[in-house]
């Protein structure tokens, strides 16, 4: 049976995929996960709050953004 995923899910509802985080994360828990789902999406929560929502994403959408993030399109973000 296929789920429903829409994003926004809990990322309690994705029981058994393997979270990481990037080695540059912080220690003070101010860090983005991310999961590798079984049909090819991806998913990111907040470390801190592991049971709340987790935003769901296709392979499509992460390669554009982490191209954008790489050509430094999003530099004005960080402080």
């Amino acid at each position: 049976m296929s789920q429903l995923i829409r994003n926004g899910m809990s990322a309690a509802g994705l029981a058994g995929v393997a979270w990481r985080k990037s080695t540059r994360s912080g220690c003070r828990g101010n860090c983005v996960e991310a999961a590798a789902l079984i049909g090819g999406e991806i998913a990111l929560r907040n470390s801190r709050h592991p049971n709340g929502p987790a935003l769901i994403f296709t392979r499509d959408e992460m390669t554009a953004f982490l191209a954008g993030a790489k050509d430094g399109e999003f530099d004005d973000f960080a402080s």
